[in-house]
């Protein structure tokens, strides 16, 4: 491990010429500094860490904008996800662009004007193909930040269940007693819990805002009722390189966006059967507290790094029962419709 706290490396030692100057700065693998377990600055093992996506990449100049940030990760007393943490991550996971190099865009008049007639045209075609009136009064063209402020609504609905009834299996571990006893330390805990999952809800909204074309493509009506919705930036990506015109992608793509819509609109129980197939699943976590005293009791204090690596490998993830399974089912099953 490094010398140095919270991963910050000292400042290079002024050179006394310019050739001295570049040895003494190329220690630590050239100029490289320690592997930095914040994710402050840009060394190297701060990618894939929860601090460095609640954080961002910063410099130590801006430790107290940090610690301040962290302060009011820990006074959060809200509900079992940080929200506020969670919109925030999204926003910055897509103003981060996709893997490829897609940066997100704000809407033109074009492009909304375009999606608004290739869903009155799918309305057409599907007029004459279904029983089932059309679901959708409006059509609209987001972006990727619009479509996460506007799922995030949903996305609380779904999640929230899940993470309150894994913190509260968590709290389960420990015996009556010791939960009277260590009253402020389990509040602690639960911030810490939100936050958590604040983050890694964050960044799973933020990546699927870079790969979905529209508010129903993953099987679940993220969007507002009523409202058929397409994301030009991710259509553009998603017809690249087919050979097919641009206008019969987003036709097609339509097409099917406004199919979801009139089943969610008018089969009553399809939306409230997909949300109680995931509160299903919720009601059956529990954490294998064996399990988890003979994995605590292998690590070694003085390594915190094996911390990490044992929530990595699924310290805490629970084996699914035969009910979350079929929960699990289920929610396959009508994503396949």
């Amino acid at each position: 491990m490094s010398d140095t706290p919270f991963g910050f490396g000292l400042p290079p030692e002024e050179p006394e010429n310019g050739d001295d100057g570049k040895k003494k700065g190329g220690g630590q693998g050239g100029g490289q500094g320690p592997a930095n377990p914040f994710g402050f600055g840009g060394a190297a093992g701060g990618g894939d860490n929860p601090f460095a996506a609640m954080f961002g990449s910063m410099n130590p100049g801006d430790l107290g904008a940090a610690f301040q940030q962290l302060g009011q990760m820990l006074s959060y007393e809200g509900g079992p996800v940080n929200w506020d943490m969670a919109k925030q991550i999204a926003r910055q996971t897509v103003a981060q662009g996709t893997a490829d190099g897609s940066k997100d865009a704000s809407v033109s008049a074009g492009e909304r004007a375009a999606v608004e007639e290739a869903v009155r045209l799918a309305d057409l075609w599907l007029d004459g193909v279904t029983s089932l009136p059309s679901g959708s009064g409006t059509a609209v063209a987001w972006s990727r930040a619009e479509w996460v402020e506007a799922t995030l609504p949903v996305w609380k609905d779904l999640v929230d269940p899940v993470a309150e009834r894994v913190g509260a299996a968590m709290g389960e571990v420990l015996p009556e007693e010791m939960q009277a006893m260590a009253g402020p330390l389990l509040g602690m805990m639960r911030s810490m819990g939100g936050a958590m999952f604040g983050t890694q809800i964050g960044q799973a909204v933020g990546v699927l805002a870079g790969e979905v074309v529209g508010s129903t493509d993953i099987g679940l009506p993220l969007g507002p009722a009523g409202k058929a919705a397409l994301l030009p930036v991710n259509i553009e990506t998603f017809g690249s390189g087919l050979g097919v015109p641009q206008d019969e992608v987003r036709l097609y793509l339509a097409l099917r966006e406004a199919a979801h819509q009139r089943l969610f609109a008018h089969v009553p129980w399809l939306r409230s059967h997909l949300f109680g197939a995931v509160e299903g699943y919720a009601r059956g976590i529990k954490v294998d507290t064996a399990k988890l005293e003979d994995v605590v009791g292998q690590l070694d204090p003085t390594h915190p790094e094996q911390m990490q690596e044992a929530l990595q490998q699924g310290m805490f993830q629970p084996e699914d029962t035969p009910a979350q399974k079929a929960a699990l089912a289920r929610l396959e099953l009508s994503r396949c419709v």
